[in-house]
């Protein structure tokens, strides 16, 4: 027969399995909260729902307010899943790996910047940039400096040395447009998409596109580098089940997941000042 304490200590071991079990089994996913706290948690809900009952595992929702407080939740490992445009998961990613790459709009699985001067501007190559002053998003935006900065690399041209840069108001692509039209500046770096949705401020024909940029990859689907094995390969499988006409896709506003590796992020390093590809050891990938 056993002791009291011998039996209590039997439960709470048996407790203590089932509870780190229950625990090794739940992952935390979010997304880069580039909109409303409402609006990420409707984007990503259908997503953890889909991969929870695909793998069996319990996943859910995490919401964080600032892309700080998200970025260092994703490299502390309070984020076990993440959804984060290309500069972020760069600087996530000897913590985190891709498994799947964004498509969206009529670029697919890629986008890019553009550099847009005013209609009447003298500006018409890239060389001509030296020395003007030129608008940008923010230094971290993808679409709004890094595509811009990796084409003037190319052409041996380095933005903060050879260029005055301001940063738009409240890191906004209309606010770039804005400054290019009223002269504030001899130039802006937007995202290509945005073009579009500048419209309502400035008059049609008032701004004009000087050049397209780099191509850079899409927004990434990661897992943490410490996720178990099989774990990884459940959500692997889960993520190329989704459908086309499934509403994850629908919630996250993307046409579909590819399959992607590290490397393909690259250019996004190198355009950033950052090291190779965690998986390599050769040259940046253009």
């Amino acid at each position: 027969m056993l002791r009291p304490t011998t039996f209590l200590a039997a439960i709470c071991f048996c407790f203590l399995a089932t509870a780190h079990f229950s625990f090794a089994a739940g992952y935390q996913l979010s997304m880069l909260p580039r909109y409303s706290t409402g609006e990420i948690n409707k984007r990503i809900s259908a997503l953890a729902e889909h991969l929870s009952k695909q793998t069996g595992l319990q996943i859910t929702p995490k919401i964080t307010s600032t892309f700080d407080q998200y970025l260092k939740q994703l490299t502390s490992g309070a984020i076990d899943i993440g959804y984060q445009n290309p500069y972020i998961y760069v600087l996530a990613s000897k913590e985190q790996e891709v498994i799947a790459m964004a498509i969206k709009g009529r670029d697919g699985d890629k986008f890019r910047g553009i550099i847009v001067t005013s209609s009447d501007s003298p500006l018409r190559l890239i060389g001509d940039l030296k020395n003007k002053k030129i608008s940008i998003v923010g230094y971290t935006s993808a679409g709004g400096y890094l595509s811009q900065k990796l084409t003037f690399l190319e052409n041996n041209i380095y933005v903060t040395q050879d260029c005055t840069i301001e940063v738009a108001p409240e890191n906004k692509q209309e606010n770039v447009a804005f400054a290019v039209f009223t002269g504030d500046v001899d130039a802006g770096f937007m995202r290509e998409s945005a073009l579009s949705q500048v419209g309502e401020m400035i008059p049609a024909g008032a701004i004009q596109v000087l050049v397209s940029t780099a191509w850079l990859p899409n927004w990434a689907l990661s897992v943490s580098r410490n996720m178990p094995s099989e774990d990884r390969e459940k959500i692997v499988k889960a993520i190329k089940e989704i459908k086309a006409d499934s509403p994850v896709l629908k919630a996250l506003k993307i046409k579909a997941f590819r399959t992607a590796q590290d490397s393909e992020y690259n250019p996004v390093r190198k355009a950033a000042g950052l090291e190779q590809s965690v998986n390599e050891t050769n040259t940046f990938i253009d």
